[in-house]
């Protein structure tokens, strides 16, 4: 089956289509994509990922087509930052 993994930075984004095994799972994704040694500060044992947008665990079995996302933590609470853009104005 045929997948896309996604990894964002602020200047960068990185898209890699993988062929994987019927059954593969989020996790092993991620290892296979190689970002893992592309991105060393990309925890997997503690980095969210989402498919579509919706948070999954490194468990979640693969469909033909997902796009798998692995999400960078957050720099500042959203309700945090829109506090600090209202105060701004």
């Amino acid at each position: 089956m045929k997948i896309s993994v996604v990894y964002a930075l602020p200047d960068r984004q990185i898209m890699r289509e993988l062929e994987l095994p019927i059954g593969a799972t989020a996790g092993f994704a991620v290892r296979e994509s190689g970002l893992l040694q592309e991105f060393p500060g990309i925890d997997p044992g503690a980095t969210p990922l989402g498919i579509y947008g919706i948070v999954v665990s490194g468990d979640a079995v693969l469909k033909h087509g997902d796009r798998l996302e692995i999400y960078r933590p957050l720099n500042v609470e959203p309700k945090t930052a829109r506090r600090l853009r209202s105060k701004k104005r």
